[in-house]
């Protein structure tokens, strides 16, 4: 059953050098239940799409045109007072980096207890109660919820940001690069986690990374974004081993294989192009090692690959030739 539904989503940054287009014309759905796991470099685009489904984008950005469905609501539609209530309770974020996101000066119960408080309008006590429950959802130890933030290391922050998340049971969880700056065992650790909570609680999960080697195992599909686009999305094993896309083909190689030879893995070169003047026809032609004139000229369409594998490439599955 169909939770969230993007359609055709644009979101612009209004800046003094021009007009950025981070987002530009990006549709998906999540099911109930579902993890989506959104891949691309730095600057792809990725986190704008979070916040634009959250409607959290900074002053200079805009959602330009396009539909946010949560279950049957348009997200895109409500006021700002509207879209404040629904944040918690029905939708919300694990934000990236958790050594920067909790108040320093506040114990985290009380970070966490002041969410319930607002959005569900119980006693402090009550709310005091809910954050423990809590700290054991998330595998910590219930006494801790009156440590201030530097009392804990960085895995147990992210758990206590995962914890503040879940405060109200959202229907969607949006996790922005939640294991950044933990070490392999946190973050498997975290990963984990997040994967039982979402099957135990059938919510959606929205995960954002820029490391395709760690949605494996925790994401039922996958959509790779480039300067501000979906250029491949399918399951998992679409994704990992029928890939279709250049660009998808490139980031897989780009990190090395524990079982295969001992060498260095294979950089993409060149840099991300300027969203502000975009390169015309396919934007990743420029560092495409197999564009053709026609991608230098026409901008491919999403072309169907099989059940729910789409890709936007004129020469699909070149590498493989």
């Amino acid at each position: 059953m169909e939770l969230l539904r993007v359609e055709n989503l644009k979101t612009y940054f209004h800046i003094s050098q021009g007009i950025v287009k981070a987002v530009d014309d990006v549709s998906f759905t999540l099911a109930y239940g579902q993890c989506l796991g959104l891949v691309g470099e730095s600057g792809c685009g990725k986190t704008t799409t979070a916040l634009s489904i959250n409607r959290l984008l900074p002053p200079e950005g805009k959602i330009q045109s396009g539909n946010i469905y949560l279950e049957a609501v348009n997200l895109t539609a409500l006021s700002d007072d509207e879209i404040r209530k629904r944040r918690w309770k029905e939708i919300s974020m694990i934000f990236q980096g958790a050594m920067n996101a909790l108040n320093p000066v506040m114990k985290i119960g009380e970070q966490i207890a002041e969410a319930v408080v607002l959005h569900q309008q119980v006693s402090h006590q009550q709310a005091w109660g809910r954050a423990k429950e809590l700290f054991e959802l998330v595998e910590l130890e219930p006494d801790r919820i009156s440590g201030y933030p530097h009392e804990f290391s960085g895995g147990m922050k992210q758990r206590a940001m995962i914890a503040m998340a879940l405060a109200c049971d959202p229907k969607l969880v949006i996790g922005d690069e939640p294991t950044t700056a933990l070490d392999v065992m946190v973050q498997a650790q975290i990963l984990n986690l997040l994967d039982k909570l979402r099957q135990n609680l059938n919510m959606g999960l929205i995960l954002i990374t820029h490391d395709l080697s760690i949605l494996g195992e925790t994401c039922d599909r996958i959509a790779v974004m480039y300067a501000g686009k979906i250029v491949e999305m399918g399951s998992t094993e679409d994704i990992y081993h029928e890939h279709m896309h250049p660009y998808t083909y490139r980031l897989l190689r780009a990190f090395p294989h524990i079982r295969g030879p001992k060498q260095m893995p294979e950089p993409i070169m060149g840099t991300p192009p300027d969203l502000i003047r975009p390169p015309s026809g396919c934007r990743f032609h420029p560092r495409c090692d197999y564009a053709k004139e026609i991608c230098r000229e026409e901008e491919p369409g999403m072309t169907a690959a099989g059940d729910g594998h789409a890709y936007a490439c004129h020469f699909g599955g070149a590498f493989n030739g």
